[in-house]
């Protein structure tokens, strides 16, 4: 989940020589406000869900330069907003999470590359790739090659990430062809200065209305027979245009080194990574400078060949440091080489992994191979190699001092109104047997880890009813789909319910509404009870799915678990046929506590009466069979000793991150286990029927000759 960025967004209104500080996100956003933007928009998702975020949170300065922002629905929403530069001088940016995101507006990607644009275009792409990823392992790559548009990928510190933004639009108008910038996750939230210029209105916007559209021109349709010309112009004009421009700009950095027989072709955003793995082998320093010559390609499509020839000249080896597969760059500087006639040997994969992410230990082992291999003249390869086995050779001693480590997979909040959900269908499957399960993108895509361990299929955002459109006919039993109503408006209602209805499908769908984007930070979406600008969009699941011809269709608050086993059971088990829809309802439990916290901090500033409600074992009646942990995950449930001497297991206990609930009782209820669970509520500013009560519980519990600790009720 992403932080909030409502105090540093003051700093997006620095001026001309002012000195910015902050992260690689602001200073993204402060780039596009000093490049002249007449519009932004995007779709949430890590890891650049928070420039979406920053930008919600400075609608008001942008207000003042006439800049139009739009929060899509999804992807190729986003993506369609660029259409504005095709016909009209208009600066814009949108934003998303690659790769998922990028699929979900190819469609419109390449629509928009065949025409090319007037105005300066960009997409801001957060590149979710390596162990730190949420998404499946590809890269942008593809998609900047196919359609001709250009990609960026920044070195990550902040004065190259604001280049690359200002230059990038001057570059997209320069070539008329639209830019991708790939942020890593580092790059976004990599921290430093830069010296900031003053924002400026964009050279039409709200302030600055167009008056009216031009002269029609059949040529900035991206349809044919000018989709012919379009392919001839992305090769013969548009490139040439950008390999000029880029060139001529210097935006790829060239690192000279002493060690000048060999040298390093690598992506921007891998080349601090690089040079830090340098340092380490005393072949760098710690402000950048390198004994091994460095190209640094900022600009990783197009490459320009003139470039790329005269950085090997000479040189006996080169290394293409390129992370994931295929070896796009290592290919393209094969290519480039022969055709110079320049017997330069590149090497990449091989010394460098095929695919995974270039880590610390990775590129150091990386490094030492292509050395040695190299064996530039005046380094001493051996000793370079065996102080790459110093570094790393600890590690296996480590490993086998502490033993193996314990899985520590992520999972549901705690009090998480989706939990519940899958406690239900876990029981239920008790009782009917086990049936498919469609999973989804988004916190429910937890349900298939311990201890439910309930999904059979993740397809794409929105797509778990229609990835079942295919099982149902051929099993004897309904199937399930679970998806969230972010995913609902994303893709869902046209991808799975339209498409269900359509061909009268026979399932079952969980919507889960929690009223908001949640995995993401909580942005607001078109069913939520309030939009960015503080009102309810008034939009509603269940209004659109009856408005779209869904019969059987029935809302349960998530936390219900016997009410929500037997809505399941009567979708499973009716006679009646169609599309059967449970809205599980139930707001988000982080944007809740957020929300409450703030009510009861007031409500006690006030003296108001506040309560907060916990739950709690009775350490004496539970038997420590534990059924009520697998049944549903709390991370506030847990073990501790039994106090009876006589008894071994050890017994469930409730810890302070209790949020109250009530989950544990409900489970216990209708999957009838032990009564062990009790309800307690904590009471700050006591009324007086609060103290009346409390005192005769006092005397009751002291009768039957118990104990209750003073002061509590």
């Amino acid at each position: 989940m992403e932080r909030s960025f409502k105090t540093e967004v003051e700093a997006l209104r620095l001026g001309e020589g002012a000195v910015f500080r902050g992260e690689g996100i602001l200073a993204v956003t402060k780039a596009l406000l000093q490049s002249g933007v007449s519009y932004v928009g995007g779709y949430q998702g890590a890891p650049v869900s928070h420039l979406l975020d920053v930008l919600v949170d400075a609608e008001d300065m942008m207000a003042e330069l006439g800049v139009h922002l739009e929060t899509g629905t999804n992807e190729a929403s986003a993506a369609a907003m660029l259409g504005a530069s095709i016909n009209y001088p208009l600066r814009g940016a949108v934003t998303w999470k690659s790769i998922v995101g990028t699929n979900v507006a190819a469609d419109a990607l390449s629509n928009l590359a065949s025409p090319g644009v007037i105005g300066g275009a960009m997409i801001i792409l957060g590149e979710d790739y390596g162990e730190g990823a949420s998404v499946i392992q590809e890269r942008s790559y593809a998609y900047a090659m196919k359609s001709s548009m250009w990609l960026l990928d920044p070195r990550p510190d902040l004065p190259t990430i604001v280049r690359c933004v200002e230059q990038g639009f001057e570059l997209s108008e320069a070539s008329h062809a639209h830019v991708m910038m790939a942020l890593r996750i580092r790059a976004c939230h990599v921290t430093g200065e830069f010296i900031a210029r003053d924002n400026r209105p964009g050279r039409y916007s709200a302030l600055n209305r167009l008056l009216g559209p031009p002269r029609f021109d059949y040529a900035r349709l991206s349809h044919p027979p000018v989709t012919f010309i379009h392919e001839r112009l992305k090769v013969e004009d548009r490139m040439p245009a950008a390999q000029a421009f880029i060139r001529e700009r210097k935006l790829n950095e060239l690192i000279p080194g002493d060690l000048d027989d060999i040298g390093i072709v690598v992506m921007g955003g891998l080349a601090n990574s690089v040079l830090r793995a340098l340092e380490r082998l005393g072949l760098a320093d710690i402000f950048g400078a390198s004994r091994v010559p460095m190209l640094v390609l900022n600009v990783v499509y197009p490459l320009v060949p003139e470039e790329l020839t005269a950085f090997c000249a000479g040189k006996r080896a080169v290394l293409a440091v390129e992370e994931g597969h295929p070896e796009y760059i290592e290919h393209a500087l094969n290519v480039e080489l022969r055709r110079a006639d320049l017997q330069t040997r590149v090497l990449g994969k091989g010394p460098l992994p095929k695919a995974g992410e270039y880590t610390a230990e990775v590129l150091l082992n990386g490094l030492a191979a292509f050395l040695a291999e190299a064996r530039p003249s005046g380094l001493d390869t051996e000793a370079i190699v065996g102080r790459v086995r110093g570094i790393v050779g600890h590690r296996p001693k480590v490993a086998a001092a502490l033993g193996e480590l314990p899985a520590r997979p992520p999972a549901f909040c705690t009090g998480c109104p989706e939990r519940p959900v899958f406690s239900a269908i876990k029981l239920v499957q008790r009782e009917i047997g086990p049936t498919h399960i469609s999973a989804d993108i988004g916190c429910h895509s937890f349900g298939t880890l311990p201890p439910f361990s309930l999904g059979n299929s993740i397809l794409g955002y929105g797509m778990s009813l229609a990835s079942a459109a295919a099982v149902g006919p051929n099993m004897d039993r309904r199937s399930i789909a679970v998806m969230g109503d972010g995913g609902f408006w994303h893709n869902g209602l046209i991808t799975g319910v339209a498409s269900n209805l359509f061909n009268q499908g026979d399932g079952v769908l969980i919507v889960m509404q929690n009223g908001y984007t949640s995995a993401t930070g909580q942005q607001y979406m078109p069913s939520s009870t309030a939009g960015r600008g503080g009102e309810a969009p008034r939009m509603d699941v269940e209004t659109t799915l009856r408005g779209m011809g869904v019969k059987w269709l029935r809302k349960v608050r998530t936390y219900s678990v016997a009410t929500m086993m037997a809505t399941l059971k009567e979708a499973m088990r009716t006679a009646e046929r169609g599309l059967k829809v449970i809205i599980a309802d139930g707001e988000c439990q982080l944007a809740r506590q957020r929300r409450v916290r703030a009510e009861d901090a007031e409500k006690l500033k006030r003296g108001e009466r506040v309560v907060r409600t916990r739950y709690g074992v009775d350490e004496d009646i539970c038997t420590g069979d534990h059924s009520c942990i697998r049944l549903s995950g709390c991370p506030s449930l847990t073990i501790k000793p039994n106090p009876d001497p006589l008894r071994t297991d050890p017994v469930t206990t409730v810890i302070d991150s209790c949020v109250g609930c009530g989950l544990c009782g409900e489970v216990a209820h209708a999957a009838v286990l032990c009564p062990s669970f009790y309800r307690a509520e904590l009471i700050r500013n006591p009324n007086w029927w609060d103290s009346v009560v409390a005192a005769w519980r006092h005397r009751v519990v002291a009768a039957l000759g118990g104990y209750v600790p003073n002061g509590t009720a």
